[in-house]
């Protein structure tokens, strides 16, 4: 394979014809339709109204919808790279693929964290090498300018009630500390959390996880949304991990072309974020696509949009 510097030094004049031909390639090799969802999860210079386009948001189906248009295989591998977004884009995302495909894999050259692992998780299997990660589910809030785990808040609120309950004269602190709340905040809280690990149960028991008991795929939805085994949001999940805990892992390593086309795939793609004002692709092996480019984040701002 490649390095990505030789990649760089040598096909960056073509660099988009280079990606879209290694991804036809990984399709011929499968057999499969294949698609490329990839976000430049590494772009930390964007204004925060352009960088939400980073996220898996609900203008992303129609990516999805104009990159499976004309295919017609029951069979599909999504390339996943993202750092996460909404749910209910996820949920859309899941619902129109799952309408279309008999069965679908996952694969994850880099990391796919948050709303994205639930997305691999609503396939039929994840593909990931041994430095791919999937990451913890369980839902954030921005709460004034900063991303919350709901289960922070949760336990935040908890220790409030218990301190209270044994010294009254913390309650005026800790009334003052939650102020900014919005009313109901709490609740919604609550129910994200319990309908993230809902939501990713019934997709494992759907498909991944057919087959197993309810209990038993409900502790692997549980797991992944455990704030307190995983500590951190953005915590990696190895595939030895993911498949410890009882997702279906495959690991790339066991096809070297596979893993050969898959990672020159996502190296190009990088290289594509690098050198071009490209911020998100979604496209398939046939060469059709979306693609969100900083100007036209840029020209919507100026307009109004």
């Amino acid at each position: 394979m490649p390095s990505r510097e030789e990649i760089n030094r040598t096909l960056f004049p073509r660099i988009d014809d280079v990606r879209r031909k290694f991804l036809q390639d990984l399709s011929a090799h499968t057999g499969r339709d294949t698609i490329l969802y990839a976000a430049d999860t590494g772009n930390k210079s964007l204004p925060p109204d352009i960088a939400f386009h980073l996220s898996i948001e609900q203008n992303d189906l129609q990516g999805f919808m104009a990159s499976l248009h004309e295919l017609k295989r029951q069979e599909l591998d999504l390339v996943l790279h993202s750092g996460g977004g909404s749910l209910e884009a996820a949920e859309k995302i899941v619902n129109y693929l799952r309408c279309k495909y008999s069965n679908i894999r996952a694969i994850i050259p880099d990391r796919a964290m948050s709303a994205a692992t639930m997305i691999a998780c609503a396939c039929d299997s994840i593909v990931m090498a041994k430095h791919s990660a999937i990451g913890p589910i369980d839902p954030q809030f921005v709460v004034n300018g900063t991303a919350i785990p709901a289960n922070a808040i949760l336990e935040e609120f908890a220790m409030a009630r218990n301190e209270v309950s044994k010294n009254p004269n913390l309650a005026f602190f800790w009334a003052q500390r939650f102020q900014s709340l919005p009313p109901g905040f709490l609740d919604q809280c609550r129910i994200e959390s319990e309908r993230s690990a809902a939501v990713v149960a019934k997709w494992l028991l759907d498909r991944m996880l057919k087959g197993k008991t309810p209990d038993e795929v409900a502790a692997v939805a549980k797991w992944l949304s455990d704030r307190e085994a995983h500590k951190s949001h953005g915590r990696p999940i190895c595939a030895q991990e993911a498949s410890d805990a009882g997702l279906k892992v495959e690991l790339m390593e066991k096809d070297a072309t596979l893993q050969n086309l898959v990672l020159s795939l996502y190296h190009t793609t990088m290289l594509t974020f690098e050198q071009s004002p490209t911020i998100k692709i979604i496209e398939n092996h046939a060469k059709k696509g979306f693609y969100v480019k900083v100007q036209q984040m840029t020209q919507q701002r100026s307009n109004g949009a």
